[in-house]
This record gives structure tokens, sequence and C-alpha cells, in this order.
């Protein structure tokens, strides 16, 4: 029987009763409420306001033993004893003990004066106990103005202050173009999506009880077989955050320079073992692990060139800074700093080995988040491959968005790539039989009239994509001037760079049968809005002496990262002449230090001969080592 009952059947009020001779005789009653009215008088009730000094009748004994934790137990809740009662139950207590007879006033003086203590700590005891009852009662509602709380702060916190952080964005926000996916950059979401989830992590079950790695990625999966990592000195701060966008840079530590320009003498030895060991000091030093990963991959060992990529990208996560995000897109990286061009790298050619794996939507991903480190420079100029990876991964709707969103202020229309993705992306759209018929018929118009205009400003694109899909064009087509050799010989320089990069990389999307019949019908409409005598074909010509004169400095670093022969063979000789390092090709004009390295003296300004000796014997032999 629970203790409330027995107080029911005693007709006594929790913390009412004092400790006397009697204190074990039952008193039935034969109201049920009598514990929340109140004894009645003459029953044997004590006076409520005296509670504290008369104490109360204890159903057993034994709870006497460990007092000296009870009065330990007072000082915390002392203070709050008499919070608990409402008033009105108060008030009505203090009214019927007014009432109550004089010997029910002088038994209870006779037990308080026997037992205080006990009294005293059993009584706030239980009010202790009633206390924690009453809280017990609403957790949902506390929890929910918690919540509420919460939210009303960081409000408040947001609207008073400029600094924003560049945490996810909100779900009205969330449908930025440049928004990414934390679950599109995992390639095995998109390979369980192919092949199942048994087959692709069937393996990979058990290695996982062997990790020793706590602490998450989102970039890479560490590995068992990797060195254990520990920090190398690679850190990452918050330079500014203005207008919404906030600004970060990578640093290294005086060790992590040190180990820096080690490494620079070994890229300059032309050494691979001299990286080697150089990684075995610092197993993750991100600029060694790069090149010592172009170095496997041009020895075909593709496993462990794309392993130390991982690698160096779980290095850089660690370094992280709290604020920085990967998804939000507001977050900057400023590539004139050496510090974080390796980041930069590290995800394309990431990027690169996914593609080649056969995950292009974890690699359009890749290249989503590339472009919205620093989308108004674009560095790496990943506008030039987005719309490949994007038609490769089926996401028309997002390659369409794009180019609608961007077209007004980057002008997408004017290079050949999107020229030439963007009405295929409406073609491919089309072609899909789960859309409305009124949809299919707008795509494949808009789709129509943009592969004119992309036929009209490009011209030189058209034989070069016949041949490249081993499809003979008809002798209409092949003998017209506008169509003709003439028209891939007289365009500018750097205009068949970009679209030489375009076909190498593209020109089996449009190999489908379909396609090719869907291209030749608005062939023969150019065609006959040529011999028309179209003012548009005229101003297109303009267009293209004007806009076309000489590539920036990101597209030539894109075309030595692509790695496309014909692209490559088309870069101009100021650019094939000068030295390109793979850990930072091409680095710009503009370069922002934070550290200088130090000046080395060459073993000739010392003239000693012994050292010329190990120098002629050695290339990377030097006294500063």
């Amino acid at each position: 029987m629970s203790r409330r009952a027995l107080r029911r059947l005693r007709g006594e009020q929790r913390g009412q009763e004092p400790l006397g001779p009697d204190a074990l005789r039952f008193d039935l009653l034969e109201d049920d409420d009598a514990d929340d009215e109140g004894p009645k008088p003459g029953l044997g009730g004590r006076r409520p306001g005296a509670a504290g000094k008369e104490g109360v009748r204890v159903n057993n004994r034994f709870e006497l033993i460990n007092m000296e934790d009870l009065e330990d137990g007072l000082v915390v809740n002392g203070e709050r004893s008499d919070a608990t009662l409402p008033d009105s139950v108060s008030s009505g207590n203090k009214g019927r003990a007014q009432r109550g007879n004089p010997e029910t006033k002088q038994d209870g003086d006779v037990a308080n004066a026997g037992f205080p203590e006990q009294s005293n700590a059993s009584g706030k005891l239980r009010k202790k106990k009633k206390k924690q009852k009453n809280k017990k009662s609403c957790p949902g509602e506390s929890s929910e103005n918690g919540l509420e709380d919460i939210d009303r702060i960081l409000e408040r916190i947001e609207d008073s202050s400029g600094f924003s952080h560049p945490g996810p964005p909100p779900l009205s926000s969330r449908k930025h173009i440049l928004y990414v996916e934390h679950r599109h950059l995992n390639p095995d979401t998109e390979l369980k999506r192919y092949f199942g989830a048994r087959a692709v992590l069937g393996e990979q079950r058990p290695r996982q009880r062997q990790r020793v790695y706590p602490k998450c990625a989102w970039l890479t999966t560490p590995k068992s077989t990797w060195p254990r990592y520990s920090k190398p000195g690679l850190s990452m701060r918050l330079l500014e955050s203005k207008k919404g966008l906030s600004f970060f840079a990578f640093e290294h530590s005086e060790e992590y320079q040190q180990a820096q320009h080690k490494f620079l003498v070994a890229v300059e030895s032309m050494e691979p073992n001299n990286i080697v060991v150089l990684l075995q000091t610092n197993p993750y030093h991100v600029d060694s692990l790069l090149q010592l990963s172009d170095a496997c991959r041009f020895q075909e060992d593709q496993e462990m060139a794309r392993d130390l990529i991982e690698r160096a990208l779980y290095s850089m996560e660690c370094a992280f800074h709290p604020l920085f995000s990967l998804t939000s897109g507001t977050c900057r990286l400023d590539y004139r700093r050496p510090e974080n061009r390796s980041f930069y790298l590290a995800l394309y050619k990431q990027m690169s080995f996914l593609e080649k794996r056969g995950c292009p939507r974890t690699a359009l991903e890749y290249c989503k988040l590339i472009l919205s480190l620093e989308p108004d420079e674009d560095p790496l100029c990943m506008l030039l491959l987005i719309d490949h990876l994007a038609l490769r991964a089926r996401n028309y709707e997002y390659l369409i968005r794009l180019f609608q969103e961007w077209e007004a202020h980057r002008n997408l229309s004017q290079l050949p790539n999107f020229a030439f993705s963007v009405p295929l992306a409406y073609f491919l759209l089309s072609q899909q039989t789960d859309l409305p018929e009124h949809e299919l018929t707008s795509a494949r118009q808009q789709a129509s009239l943009l592969i004119q205009q992309a036929l009209t400003m490009f011209p030189g694109v058209l034989m070069p994509l016949l041949e490249c899909c081993s499809v003979r064009p008809d002798a209409t087509v092949s003998n017209h001037h506008f169509f003709g050799p003439d028209a891939e010989i007289s365009q500018p320089p750097a205009l068949s760079q970009l679209v030489s990069l375009y076909l190498g990389r593209s020109h089996f999307l449009w190999k489908e049968p379909a396609t090719m019949s869907w291209l030749e019908e608005n062939v023969r409409e150019v065609l006959q809005a040529v011999d028309a005598g179209d003012p548009a074909v005229e101003a297109c010509e303009n267009r293209r002496k004007v806009l076309y004169q000489r590539a920036p400095r990101n597209i030539h670093r894109h075309v030595i990262l692509s790695e496309i022969k014909e692209a490559v063979a088309a870069l101009p000789s100021d650019v094939t002449t000068q030295s390109v390092m793979g850990f930072d090709p091409l680095p710009p004009l503009d370069t922002i230090y934070s550290y200088v390295r130090p000046e080395r003296l060459s073993p000739v300004s010392h003239g000693n001969t012994i050292a010329l000796f190990f120098r002629s014997l050695l290339p990377n032999y030097t006294t500063e080592l």
C-alpha cells in the first residue's frame, strides 16, 4: 500500500502531524478527500502554520536512521519550503487551524518538545517530494517555453548585431542556386542508388568497427590505414563578415611553415622520394599530399592517388572554423592567399576522381561547393564544367535554373558550353514522359530556339562536333560557307580554346540518334536564316571578333587542370613556356602572402668545391638541409 493511501486512511495531511507515542495509530476517516482539505477539528489534526515547529507523523520509524543526510538536504530545499502550496490551500489550512480545540494544541506542544529535529526533517522531506511531483507534472510546457525563448533570443541577436553566422540558411532560402547538400557529398549515397546498399556497404561494415577516428567528416571517410591524426599546425580564422557573407582564411603555424619550406625544397629537387620522406614526419601536410597524388596518378596508381587526396581533404576539414559551412553558399575563401589554394585544388581533384568513378551527381555537388567559395572571381572557372556534370547527372532542372538566374549578370550564353548545353537540357527534358504535355511542348520549343541561337553565334562548333560523334554531315551543310572549314579557321584563338575544351569533354552527350535528328532539323533552320540575310548573323560575327581576344588567367588554369589534350594544345605560348606546379598551377599575379619563404643560399655562392661536387652527383643536395 502506498504512503499516500496510508495517510488517507489515518485522516492526516502530509506535513501536519507530530511524532508522538501513538504515531502508528490508524485513524479511519469516511472522507476520502482528507488529504486535500486538511484534518478535521477534533480528529487529532495539528496547526498547519506550525508544521515547521511541531513536526509530522512518520509512517516508517526507520526513516529516522539517515537523519544526517536529511539535515544536509534541508539547506538546499529549505528556502522554497512554502512555495509548493497554493495560496488558497494555505489560507484554508490557517483558518481550520484557528478553529482547532485547545486540547489539540497542548498535545502538539508536548510532541514538538519531544522530537523537534525528527519532525522538522521529515516534514521538509515530504515537501521536497511534493515539489518534485509538481515539477514532473508539466515537462512539455516548460520545454516548449524554453525553445520559444531560445528562438526569440537568437532573433534578437541577429537583429541587433550585423555579424551574420554562416550556418545553413533557413528553410525559406535553402533553394539558393549554390546550396550544397551534405548527403550528396558522399559518393556512397549515389552508388547505393545504382547498385544497392548491400553491394556498397558490404565490405565497409567490418572495417568501421576498427575505426579510431572520432571526428566526423563530410568530405571524406577516414580510413584505418591512414597514419594517426595529429594537428599538423593548420587552422582557419574568420577575417570579416559583411552583407551576409563570411570571409575565412587558412593559417599556417610556425611548425607548418617549416614543413612548407622543406616541401618547396623537395619540389625543386624534382624527386618524388623527397616528398615521401617529408610525409613520414608530416603525414598530413596538404601540399605534399597533393603533389605526391599527381606523381602516383602519372604512374597509373589511381587508388593511391585518390587516397592521398582524401587524406588532404580530411586534414583541411579538421582545421575548419566552427562557423565555416560547406553547404550555405555564403562562406568565402580568397584564392589570392596561398594557404587557401590547397583547399580549392584538393576539392577539384576529388571531383575529378568522382567523375571518373561514375558518380556525376556527387561530382556536381563538389563543383557547386568550389564555385560557392568565390563565385564572382571563379578562380578555377567552374562555369566551364558545371553544365557538363549537370547533364551527366541528368539534373536538367538545375542547369536550366542556373542559366535563367545568372544569364542577366554573367552572360552565360557567351560561353560555348552553356550555349549548347542549355538547349540540350531543354531537349532531354522534353523527352521525359512523366511531365504534362504542355510542359513537354514548351521545353521542345525553347530547346529549338536556343540551339539555333547557339549555332548562329558559334558556327565553328558544328563540324568538329559531328566529327567527334563519327557523323558524316550532309553535303549542303559541309559545303556551305557558314558551317564550312572557314568557320573554324576564322574564329579567334581564345574561342577555339573554349570550343576544344567543350568538345573534348561533352561530345559524347550528343551521340543519341534522337538528339542528332533534332540537331539536324535546327541546322537546316539556321541555314535558311543565313541565306535569307538575317541581321542576327552579322551581329554575332562582330561580337565574336570583339569578345574573344584573349582568355583570362582562370580559364588557362582550368585548362591545365582539365588535362584535355585538345584544349592544352591551344594554350598560348606565354603559358606553356612557364613552369607549372601541380600544387599551385598559374598562381594569381596579385597574390597575398602571409609569410615569405626565407632565401636559400646556393652552394655556388659559397664557392665550396666539395659542395659543388656533391651537387653534380645529387641534384637535390643542399647544405641547408
